[in-house]
């Protein structure tokens, strides 16, 4: 099938053309204008085919005005004679096309057509799409010449379609490169790990040409978004996505990335669907050394293309980039932690050697004073200020077993807190009673290190205020609560006038961090009682 010397002149200055455009929506455009213009067609079309190759994802028109394409309303899937094409790939030409069997007709509002060509395009090895072309200007029907044309212009178009996608591959893997440096830097200067997530968010967004991305942590009983970015980020921040039934609590569950072709039709919920109108998504995983940390999820708008497996690389990417950023503010956070204890660790000792040392050897020389004191009251003065002195050693010592952090006894909250009480009855003579309900240590065990120090600091306030010779330590289960109580038979105090103190002030701040509620009651001459109530 030979072309007339003119259309091959023609097309080879085409495929120069083509070869020149870079960008894949105008090179797509260019290839549909020159079909209809090398034909002499009245209209054209190129239909990209969908990632499974089995519908119609992208339709680019020539000849149609704006207003003729809103008339028509919905793009064409690739059934009737388009499909023809998508299930045969091979050059079809038809003089009528109302007289072919395999035609269905066309929508309202549809411009009439006749005879059609058409031919696939193929780059990369598969079938990128397809080119349509119908009514043939001055003639009835396209020719044989017609055909070697469009064969000759859907090579030409091929390999321009794998230059543009090639050169749109460099360019996302330049600015992929540009986005993890940005967020290296963004670590490495000392920005919170929310600035980086918010800027992962952003680039996944941006070169996973999507309209929203969302990033999300377990906290409590689910997940919450900590970051959103692109529409609704606003109103999804702070969302809470529940770990049952949810699309972020199968990848959770799998443990595997998830692509959902349209999630308004899942059977799963997801906020991002509810909020910002989102169809096609994606959700990774994100994995720390130890368990899966959260869901970085993008997603569409209902009514654009699905994501591919060509997009998971990427956006799995961006998935460790944000692993790395908690995991960084995971150790940062425990560096803080550390220093704190090494700097209330030296406290301690400070202490220790030299406070109570020296206060130590005052009253030993105060004791030795009041031996040789010829006058009694004197001596005996001498001796309350002795006694005083290790009152205050007392109080010093306290105050040291405050500071130095507990370590709970092979991860038990009974045995580190018997241990607590028989450390205080050791040191003050006041009998503890500790009793625990073993059932509640593992729902408690996120919480434990908070419930030492509540204890601790009940203690230590009974040990410096109440007098009392008794004590009782208990959390056992009420309900759907745990109730944690310390109670003392000493002289109490009037809980209503009684000024706060920051003993006081440490057992509100810590019931509060493990979601609990603290309550005192106490009368003068009746004891004290601290309970603490903590939702199981």
């Amino acid at each position: 099938m030979a072309l007339s010397g003119s259309r091959a002149a023609r097309l080879l200055d085409t495929g120069l053309a083509l070869a020149a455009e870079l960008s894949l929506p105008a090179l797509l455009q260019r290839i549909v204008d020159l079909a209809v213009d090398l034909t002499e067609a009245r209209y054209g079309a190129l239909g990209v085919l969908s990632v499974d190759g089995s519908d119609l994802s992208d339709f680019i028109t020539s000849g149609l005005s704006a207003e003729q394409r809103a008339a028509i309303g919905e793009l064409p899937h690739g059934l009737g004679i388009l499909g023809v094409l998508i299930r045969e790939p091979a050059v079809l030409r038809i003089r009528e096309i109302a007289e072919d069997a395999r035609a269905t007709g066309f929508p309202p509002n549809h411009p009439p057509m006749h005879s059609f060509l058409g031919s696939p395009i193929r780059a990369h090895g598969r079938v990128f799409g397809n080119i349509y072309l119908t009514d043939k200007k001055r003639a009835l029907e396209f020719t044989e010449d017609d055909e070697a044309a469009v064969l000759v212009l859907a090579t030409q178009a091929g390999v321009a379609i794998a230059n543009a996608q090639l050169y749109a591959e460099l360019q996302q893997r330049e600015r992929w490169l540009d986005s993890v440096r940005e967020v290296t830097t963004t670590l490495l200067s000392g920005d919170t790990a929310r600035t980086a997530l918010q800027l992962i968010a952003q680039h996944a967004r941006e070169l996973g040409n999507a309209d929203m991305a969302t990033i999300s942590v377990p906290d409590g009983q689910g997940l919450r978004i900590i970051v959103a970015d692109g529409a609704g980020a606003h109103d999804l921040l702070d969302v809470e996505v529940p770990l049952a039934g949810s699309l972020s609590a199968e990848v959770i569950r799998t443990e595997r990335t998830m692509i959902v072709t349209d999630a308004s039709h899942s059977t799963l919920t997801q906020p991002m669907v509810s909020v910002a109108g989102v169809g096609p998504m994606i959700l990774v995983p994100l994995a720390l050394r130890t368990s899966t940390a959260g869901v970085l999820a993008v997603g569409r708008v209902a009514g654009r293309p699905a994501f591919g497996s060509a997009d998971t690389p990427l956006l799995e990417s961006f998935a460790d980039q944000a692993s790395v950023a908690l995991e960084y503010a995971r150790a940062v956070s425990e560096i803080s932690r550390l220093g704190m204890i090494e700097d209330r660790e030296r406290i301690a000792r400070d202490l220790h050697d030299g406070v109570i040392q020296s206060l130590f050897a005052v009253g030993i020389g105060l004791q030795g004073t009041a031996a040789v004191v010829g006058d009694p009251r004197l001596a005996d003065r001498i001796q309350q200020f002795v006694s005083e002195i290790d009152r205050v050693i007392g109080d010093v010592r306290s105050y040291i077993f405050g500071l130095r952090p507990s370590v709970l006894t092979a991860g038990n909250l009974t045995n580190t807190l018997e241990q607590l009480g028989h450390e205080v009855e050791e040191r003050t003579g006041v009998t503890v009673i500790v009793e625990i309900d073993v059932s509640l240590e593992a729902a408690l065990a996120n919480a434990s290190a908070q419930i030492v120090h509540i204890v601790r600091e009940a203690l230590s306030n009974m040990e410096r205020h109440s007098g009392a010779t008794t004590c009782r330590v208990s959390i056992l289960r009420d309900a759907a609560s745990a109730v944690i109580q310390i109670d003392d038979d000493g002289r109490g105090f009037d809980a209503d006038s009684a000024p706060r103190g920051m003993g006081m002030g440490n057992l509100v701040e810590r019931a509060e961090a493990i979601g609990g509620q603290l309550e005192i009651e106490s009368k003068p001459g009746s004891g004290t009682t601290i309970t603490v109530t903590v939702p199981l």
